[in-house]
């Protein structure tokens, strides 16, 4: 693919799975016929020749990436190694998620195990995932989540609801905020954002949000869109980088372990048509008003 002249802020879809809606002024690169190989996760190796070929199609500058399906928020992580090339400073991280994406995956990489490896990076100050309601950090899957970017302070989780009680045994207390209330959990993060002012990469996994925003295929979170958009607008001036996941696409995985993983997540990859096209509407929407909002609060 050939590289094109942008405005630094064009937004760019990474068409994997044919679920972004159309986005204004946006450079679409056709990599479908990679859905297979990295859709839900793979191994280092098929990961790196597809790092390498989205190396090649991106323009050096550009703005928010959209990448379709949550199964792909492992693109991150190329993306946000792309950023911190460019930056002169220690690169701080904000997920929006309503899971942890630092689970234990011991296949390479996939869309729930990425963050470690971010969090761990020397160039990377800190990761913030909020959001989370998901039961992945509770006490019954304690077990799962990788543990050195907690004790290394490299990583914090931002959750509402979930008990984690098992994390102050473990002296691993001061990466955990907790709150009663997403609203809480907002006001609190945007106030740090806006204190301690640092080149940020924005990463949003649309299952952070409730169900009455909008649909996913992944169990959902609480979050309202102007709590994301409070968050966004802590941010001002200091995004470097983003993206945004969490779009819905049918997909029957062709490798025996993505399906049987992806089962156990409870994830359904099988949407009727008609249900997917109402989802998808609403997914279109959200993606122009999350990108037009993070341009608008960096052009100034």
């Amino acid at each position: 693919m050939e590289r094109a002249e942008l405005n630094p802020w064009r937004p760019v879809v990474l068409d994997l799975d044919g679920s972004v809606g159309p986005l204004p002024d946006e450079l679409r690169l056709p990599l479908r016929n990679w859905q297979e190989a990295v859709r839900f996760g793979c191994g280092l190796t098929r990961f790196a020749r597809f790092r390498a070929a989205l190396q090649a199609a991106l323009p050096p500058r550009h703005g928010t990436v959209l990448m379709g399906s949550g199964d792909f928020h492992h693109l991150s992580w190329p993306l946000m190694e792309r950023c911190i090339a460019r930056q002169r400073e220690a690169l701080r991280v904000v997920v929006l998620d309503n899971h942890p994406d630092n689970m234990r995956f011991p296949w390479g990489v996939h869309c729930g195990s990425w963050v470690r490896r971010v969090a761990l990076h020397p160039a990377v100050a800190h990761v913030h995932v909020a959001g989370i309601t998901s039961q992945d950090i509770g006490r019954a899957h304690a077990w799962e989540n990788y543990l050195a970017p907690l004790r290394q302070a490299k990583l914090t989780y931002w959750s509402c609801g979930v008990d984690t009680g098992w994390a102050r045994r473990l002296g691993l207390q001061q990466a955990f905020r907790g709150f009663a209330s997403v609203a809480e959990l907002t006001q609190a993060l945007a106030q740090m954002l806006r204190e301690q002012p640092q080149a940020t990469y924005l990463s949003i996994d649309k299952d952070v949000f409730a169900p009455e925003v909008v649909r996913t295929n992944w169990d959902q979170g609480r979050m309202q869109e102007a709590e994301a958009q409070a968050i966004i607008d802590a941010l001002r001036g200091q995004i470097v980088g983003s993206d945004i996941t969490g779009d819905v696409s049918s997909w029957r995985y062709a490798t025996w372990w993505k399906r049987l993983l992806s089962a156990g997540d409870g994830q359904d990859t099988l949407i009727d048509p008609a249900l997917l096209a109402d989802w998808q509407a609403g997914q279109h929407a959200l993606n122009a008003r999350l990108v037009a909002q993070i341009q608008g609060g960096n052009e100034t």
